[in-house]
């Protein structure tokens, strides 16, 4: 624990992949370290803030006191909402983007199902939306849902992420208004993009352009196309699927049948997908079918950002410069909780990082912060902790498939449902998969 007016700034158990060294590294590359030492130094802040995404249901007050609840005898300071307020404003986004960008990457974990495939880090690329306050400052950026009377509801902004699916650890982000879509927001994630990977995507990305832009990047790419989309078919192979092209880029279309079988009843749909991966040998149609499933793991991703860690909440931000401090934030905070889970995991040789719970790592870290334990790691490195023996301890079972069954049998009211969310990940099923050997008009 640091001493001093430095003593507050801590994430528990946490701190120990954000040290105290890496966030003063940061607040000096992005020239947000204090002019003079005050009762909130910039660390501090930057601890607060991450603290904070830990507790979305408590004011940044209530988070000053879970920060120094457990540190007794020690002179802290009592600073009052205003001055917290103020001490966020000085700091701003840049250090909380810098450390996002420094931890941001896959977690280095041993290959397990869904991580790599043939070889392949296996990725995928989506995009949510995020509810943000109703307030005038935040207006002039973020837009509200069209209506007859000016717009509906809060504003919301348009965040698309490139996620690890094996782990699901963030490999990078990019946020915005909801006025460009995800098509124009995807090619400033490219970048990140890498031979050695295998993107897998929705019918919302089968964009020509965008795939070419993908596939330069030397990365792989696996996207689900629209069932009506014409492709010429310029050579059949043994495995049912065929040769075509979208633009310049050749590609290899697999049409096919996937019937699920749940607790609600039984889907058969039609896929047509289409990959960068044209050797059939080395990459059969069934299991590039197969594959393709694993694109849910990025909505379980979100699912975990706005479900178990809002909880549902609007961000607490009323300005455009302190919701991207937000929202980097509780992307830190969400690739430590992911990345702690990784390296508890990988404690058990053979234990698939897809079996450690997220609420029970999430519960535990909150629980380290208000015990201010664990802060400062001992001498002999213990990859799991006391986050991930709560995670070893209660392991998921193994990784289901997942589904949306549309089980709604009732007309819908226009007005936004007020009940609990429903998990669409809870549903047990089976799968089958049939490759057309005729291609679909």
């Amino acid at each position: 624990m640091a001493g001093g007016r430095f003593a507050p700034g801590h994430l528990g158990e946490l701190t120990q992949l954000v040290p105290f060294e890496m966030v003063d590294e940061c607040l000096s590359v992005t020239r947000a370290v204090q002019a003079r030492v005050r009762d909130l130094p910039s660390r501090v802040v930057v601890y607060l803030i991450l603290a904070a995404c830990l507790f979305p249901e408590t004011g940044y007050p209530g988070v000053w006191r879970k920060l120094t609840g457990a540190l007794a005898g020690l002179p802290v300071a009592s600073p009052t909402a205003s001055a917290l307020a103020q001490a966020r404003r000085r700091v701003g986004s840049r250090p909380l983007r810098w450390l996002f960008d420094l931890l941001r990457g896959p977690a280095a974990t041993l290959h397990g199902p869904g991580t790599r495939w043939r070889g392949l880090l296996v990725v995928a690329l989506d995009g949510t939306i995020m509810t943000v306050p109703d307030a005038p400052a935040v207006l002039s950026r973020f837009t509200k849902q069209a209506g007859n009377h000016g717009g509906t509801g809060y504003p919301q902004l348009r965040l698309l992420a490139l996620v690890a699916c094996g782990t699901r650890t963030l490999i990078d982000v990019v946020f915005g208004p909801t006025t460009a879509g995800e098509t124009t927001y995807a090619p400033r994630l490219l970048p990140s993009l890498r031979p050695g990977m295998i993107l897998l995507a929705d019918r919302n990305f089968g964009a020509k352009d965008l795939l070419a832009g993908i596939a330069a990047t030397g990365a792989e790419v696996l996207v689900r196309l629209k069932n009506g989309r014409r492709m010429p078919v310029l050579a059949r192979f043994p495995d049912g699927s065929y040769l075509s092209t979208m633009g310049a880029l050749r590609v290899r279309v697999v049409d096919c049948e996937i019937t699920v079988t749940t607790t609600a009843g039984k889907h058969t749909g039609l896929y047509r997908l289409a990959t960068t991966l044209l050797d059939h040998h080395r990459h059969p149609a069934a299991e590039l079918t197969a594959l393709y499933h694993q694109r849910w793991e990025i909505e379980t991703a979100y699912l975990e950002l706005k479900s178990t860690i809002l909880g549902g909440r609007v961000l607490r931000a009323r300005t455009p410069e302190g919701i991207d401090q937000e929202i980097y934030a509780l992307l830190v905070v969400y690739q430590l909780l992911r990345t702690a889970m990784a390296d508890a995991t990988s404690t058990r040789p053979g234990t698939d990082p897809d079996r450690a719970g997220f609420s029970i790592a999430w519960q535990a870290a909150r629980d380290q912060v208000v015990l201010a334990a664990g802060v400062i790691a001992d001498t002999v490195i213990d990859l799991a902790g006391t986050i991930g023996r709560h995670v070893l301890a209660d392991l998921l079972p193994t990784r289901r498939l997942r589904v949306s069954p549309r089980i709604v049998k009732r007309a819908i009211s226009k007005y936004q449902a007020r009940g609990p969310a429903i998990d669409r990940t809870s549903y047990k099923a089976t799968i089958s998969i049939e490759i057309l050997t005729v291609a679909r008009p």
